[in-house]
């Protein structure tokens, strides 16, 4: 598939195509309305962002921090416009504020707030964050991408797909860097045997 980046206004297409996402018809033909990557291939014209928040979606996996605790629950930030809260009803110990945890999108509403389920907390480590754009390449086809990650870093590592990776152990140093390549990089085929090789390169 052929893709290439765009910037809001730039001509998608001229032909008759559905309506995608960050598009906007003007004299019949196809404008993009924000920096990203388009499939010029695809009978579906649409951008896929490089920059922005993340809109949860029900069953994504994510990382997030608690914020608050409410009498009902616990408000966890998940790299959102919107808040998120998970209910005491569905977790078996108290969450304490700052702590680093594991969820999926369990529903979310109108204005695109969400509840958060099957919480747990991960002890210790540190968040580095990315694009939310960005995560599926971080994560790569069948986990493969993640998989070079920890094999080539030695780091415990959690993708949310809200843009947050916990990280534990290994070289974090190298997880950052590898993480920042792969930002650069994203819109490059066989990218997940270039970062194998460069972590190689890079391993201690």
């Amino acid at each position: 598939m052929s893709k290439k980046v765009v910037i809001p206004g730039d001509l998608i297409s001229e032909e008759r195509k559905k309506i995608g996402s960050h598009v906007f018809v003007e004299d019949g033909k196809i404008y993009s309305d924000s920096l990203g990557l388009a499939n010029t291939d695809s009978p579906i014209a649409s951008v896929v962002p490089l920059h922005g928040k993340y809109m949860p979606q029900i069953q994504d996996v994510i990382v997030g921090i608690v914020t608050q605790e409410t009498f009902g629950g616990y408000i966890i930030a998940i790299n959102s416009f919107y808040s998120s809260f998970v209910s005491k009803e569905f977790i078996r110990e108290r969450l304490q504020k700052g702590a680093i945890v594991s969820g999926k999108i369990m529903s979310v509403n109108e204005i695109n707030e969400a509840e958060v389920g099957h919480v747990h907390v991960l002890f210790g480590g540190e968040i580095i964050r990315t694009s939310p754009v960005k995560v599926p390449r971080m994560i790569g086809k069948n986990a493969s991408m993640l998989e070079v990650l920890k094999k080539g870093t030695g780091a415990n590592l959690m993708i949310g797909r809200n843009g947050w990776i916990w990280a534990k152990g290994g070289d974090i140093k190298l997880v950052v860097a590898a993480i920042r390549k792969i930002e650069k990089e994203a819109h490059l085929s066989d990218l997940t045997n270039k970062m194998e090789a460069f972590l190689k390169e890079n391993k201690k």
